[in-house]
């Protein structure tokens, strides 16, 4: 965690409430950390790390903010609905919507889970979230170069699956756009490049050994996860881009479509 990285000014969401899915650790956990400091209430989203989102909500209770957390399974649509309800009951709707929690790496889960996490969940997340998000709320939806750019740069072979479900996910999202337009709800994809300090980069790292390095040389330099959250907060507030994209770090090295 950098304390000293504060991309918000104090006070910028005063009253707001935002959801960051996948928020107990790492990117997510920086994100909601960061609205937290600028005064919005937040709701802590985790799989199986209760214990560790607690002590994060505790930690953010002490900026004077609310804090619920929300334990969740996104591929189970019925704890899905469970989390928004608590949502609604707790704060009355949402502000801003963080698509942050991804995977597909991990082992033992179905053949299809990344699927089924990286754009069926995804979605499903969306949908289930649209009667709390009213004019002037926000979506971002956080993903890798390696998937945003995979149909016309190849990524390392163990991340393929993993990137071809995230491109999916954006996808489906992104033709959601227009519906959104029209309910005053912006929709930004924030895409980065590998995150120093992940549990992607490390599985990859695992499969692949010196892959983070190859990729660090290539691109000048990495961001690391406070500094990628840094972005993703900044997506929530900042303008939409006219293509809907906020690009992090270095493309030099991948083409566009």
């Amino acid at each position: 965690m950098t304390d000293t990285l504060v991309p918000l000014p104090a006070g910028a969401l005063s009253g707001k409430t935002a959801l960051v899915t996948g928020s107990s650790r790492g990117i997510g956990a920086d994100t909601v950390r960061y609205f937290a400091q600028a005064g919005a209430n937040v709701v802590i989203n985790f799989r199986n790390k209760a214990p560790r989102a607690e002590k994060l909500a505790a930690d953010l209770r002490g900026l004077g903010v609310e804090a619920l957390v929300v334990g969740a399974d996104l591929t189970d649509p019925a704890s899905v609905q469970a989390m928004f309800d608590e949502v609604q009951r707790t704060f009355g709707g949402l502000d801003i919507l963080v698509l942050n929690a991804s995977g597909g790496m991990e082992s033992g889960m179905a053949e299809d889970y990344a699927l089924q996490l990286n754009r069926d969940a995804q979605v499903n997340v969306l949908e289930t979230a649209l009667p709390l998000l009213t004019d002037g709320s926000r979506v971002v939806f956080v993903t890798s170069h390696q998937a945003h750019f995979i149909r016309t740069t190849p990524t390392m072979p163990e991340y393929v699956p993993v990137a071809l479900s995230k491109r999916a996910g954006e996808d489906a999202l992104r033709e959601r756009i227009p519906a959104l337009a029209e309910k005053g709800i912006g929709f930004t994809v924030v895409s980065g490049d590998m995150i120093e300090g992940t549990i992607t980069a490390t599985l990859l790292e695992r499969a692949n050994p010196g892959a983070i390095a190859s990729r660090k040389e290539d691109a000048g330099r990495l961001y690391n996860v406070a500094e990628f959250a840094a972005e993703v907060a900044q997506a929530a507030v900042d303008p939409v881009p006219a293509d809907n994209t906020r690009l992090v770090g270095d493309t030099s090295s991948f083409a566009g479509e």
